[in-house]
């Protein structure tokens, strides 16, 4: 919706100002924060004993846990018996209402998909039948798997929403999740719930989102309203969490892409298949954005390896980062990724989640085609003032700079925690060039003619 033309000011200036305050930022950092600030063991101001026990009590899960099924059901049911046309509810549920609405409002109030989502409340379920607790399966899920298993579930949904043909259609869609819930149903049956932490890309894109929720828990399960940089400071570093950002960057960058002339170009006129191209796109610029993120760790590694004259003050934290690996290097850093990701997600889907969203509760009224209105919702229409073309393109800048910033911000909590003190600016330099990359890249890519 958002264009060039539509901003306050030229494109040039904006892409210049949104790189200029990160530098600015980043030197700022460097002058004022000496001393690492973010402890998510100590940090937030503990709930009111009520509002704590509501919120943890078991009533409110069973309910939400009801709800997620309830609604499941419901969009299930258009997929199954509803009409396959683009009046059917169950494509906008899936793309827009599950993809971008959970982990936005993950954002307000933590991860909620984790107590809604169907696949953990059906193991649950099964889990009580057979008498055995749910956080035990068959064999303990291997350390070193970490989050890839998450990384690659979301790869496969990306690649269902932007590559694969007829993705709308029900068939496709029943397709997919039949084979997600089975695939998802049984490792946790094997491995335990502990699965679905770390391998359902949709908990694990939730639970991220969440983490910059200013409603969070301590280390010791305290409720808290807290600083939301302290939680996602506190994101446990584990194997291929820089994959799952990664995958969520890329697909974001390969979606703007996708809709370019040129891209179509290449799309319709290439030796290869219109699937095959767009593979191989998707899976290029997920490779890109991923393995830039490592290499910027790598040389933060070396940068950090590099200097010997400062061993004499190096604290007993930086000495273990100097031993990492650079793919561990980029395991502690990736969760300075996480406001990037959702500032692009705001930005790229905006204007989808409030005109599509929309449509898509209209429809929900009539998952069936008859021409029912069961949530009174059928006859209204979609309000288009918030999708405006010039609020969009401000909220689109506004979006990927603040996420920006904040990364920054993480990444130099993170830096100083872990690098020799004098080397701790010097060694983020390969980060804040990535970061300026990643702005002037991303608004480019989104105001694309």
């Amino acid at each position: 919706m958002g264009g060039r033309d539509d901003l306050p000011i030229p494109f040039a200036l904006a892409v210049t100002g949104a790189a200029v305050a990160i530098v600015v930022s980043f030197l700022a950092l460097g002058l004022l924060w000496r001393e690492p600030r973010l402890e998510p063991a100590r940090a937030g101001r503990p709930l009111p004993g009520g509002t704590a026990r509501v919120l943890d009590s078991r009533a409110l899960r069973v309910a939400l846990r009801v709800l997620g099924g309830g609604i499941t059901a419901y969009v299930v049911m258009a997929a199954v018996f509803g009409r396959d046309d683009a009046l059917n509810p169950t494509a906008g549920a899936v793309y827009v209402l599950l993809w971008i609405g959970v982990p936005l409002l993950s954002v307000l109030v933590g991860p909620v998909w984790r107590l809604l989502n169907p696949v953990r409340s059906l193991h649950l379920v099964l889990s009580r039948l057979v008498g055995t607790r749910p956080e035990e399966g068959l064999a303990v899920l291997p350390a070193r798997l970490g989050y890839w298993p998450a990384a690659l579930s979301l790869l496969a949904f990306v690649w269902l929403e932007l590559v694969a043909p007829e993705s709308t259609t029900l068939p496709v869609l029943r397709t997919f999740f039949a084979a997600y819930l089975a695939v998802h149903l049984l490792a946790a049956t094997y491995w335990g719930s502990t699965w679905l932490d770390k391998g359902d890309g949709f908990e694990v894109f939730s639970g991220l989102a969440g983490r910059l929720s200013p409603l969070g828990r301590r280390n010791d399960g305290t409720l808290v309203l807290r600083n939301p940089l302290v939680g996602v400071a506190g994101t446990p570093v584990a194997p291929g969490l820089f994959a799952v950002v990664g995958v969520l960057l890329g697909s974001t960058a390969y979606d703007s892409i996708a809709g370019s002339p040129w891209w179509v170009r290449i799309l319709q006129n290439g030796a290869l298949s219109p699937a095959v191209t767009g593979t191989l796109g998707l899976f290029g610029m997920v490779a890109l954005v991923t393995a830039a993120f490592a290499g910027a760790t790598a040389l933060t590694t070396l940068s950090a390896r590099s200097d010997r004259s400062e061993r004499s003050e190096r604290s007993e934290r930086s000495k273990h980062s100097s031993g990492l690996r650079p793919l561990q290097v980029g395991a502690e850093f990736a969760h300075s990724l996480v406001p990037i990701v959702m500032g692009y997600v705001v930005a790229h889907y905006w204007s989808l989640l409030v005109l599509i969203g929309q449509q898509t509760v209209i429809q929900l009224s009539d998952p069936l085609g008859t021409g029912a209105d069961w949530l009174g919702t059928g006859g209204r229409g979609v309000d288009t003032r918030l999708a405006g073309s010039t609020l969009t393109a401000v909220i689109q800048v506004t979006a990927v700079v603040t996420g920006h910033v904040l990364g920054v911000v993480l990444a130099h909590d993170r830096a100083v925690r872990l690098l020799p003190r004098r080397r701790a600016v010097v060694g983020q330099i390969p980060l804040l060039v990535l970061m300026v990359a990643y702005t002037v890249g991303g608004l480019t890519l989104l105001f694309a003619a």
